[in-house]
Parts: structure tokens; sequence; C-alpha cells
């Protein structure tokens, strides 16, 4: 599985970016997506989650300003991020996970993650 994300840069206190996460190499119309970020010496921070079915799920510091959304087309999920604080700066990994069974349980194929810097 490769994910490929992109998406990320310097933007200023209340702007907007849009963040991609490019998979292959799964059956992505049945993973689960993940966002996590993880800002300079801070321990990682859960984000927000899209299920199979559309089904979303958002942490409270981003509840309300980020949108998560997934094109099983494209095998593509997106990470709408509005209203950006200094506080969101951070690198943003992608997360595809595998429901292997409940045998072999989940699996996470993590992305390389892109880098969220907010200024002002």
């Amino acid at each position: 599985v490769e994910l490929v994300e992109s998406g990320g840069g310097l933007v200023q206190t209340g702007e907007s970016l849009t963040l991609s996460c490019a998979a292959s190499g799964t059956i992505f119309d049945r993973d689960h997506v993940l966002w996590y970020r993880q800002a300079p010496g801070k321990e990682r921070e859960w984000v927000t989650t899209i299920t199979p079915e559309g089904v979303t799920d958002y942490g409270d510091s981003v509840n309300g300003r980020f949108a998560i959304s997934r094109d099983n087309a494209l095998d593509t999920a997106y990470l709408q991020m509005n209203n950006l604080k200094p506080e969101d700066t951070a690198v943003y990994f992608c997360v595809v996970r595998e429901d292997l069974g409940t045998t072999l349980g989940q699996f996470d194929y993590w992305g390389q993650g892109t880098q969220v810097t907010v200024s002002g």
C-alpha cells in the first residue's frame, strides 16, 4: 500500500488548505481513512476519521473547521481545513486502515506526512 499526501504549505491565520491523500495497492472503498497530525515537541494527535460508508468523526480541536471526504473512484481522501490557526501548524499524516478480518484485525498504513504551517 502506498499513500501520497499533498496540499500542505504556508498560510495565514484564517485561511484554508485542502490536503489530499492518494492511495494505491489497497481496496480503498473498504478502508477507513484517518488523518493525524504532529506538532513540534508534541505527541501525535488524531484529527479525523471517515469510514468506508462515509461516516465522519472529528477531534474537538478541529470540529466545525475541518472536513474529511473521500472519492472512492479516485482512491483519494481529502482534508479540507478552514479558518486555520497557528496551533494547527503540524505535519499531517494520512492513514489508511485495512480491515483484515476478526482473526488478523486491522492494519494501518501511514503516509509520509505533509507540513502545514499557519502564521500570524
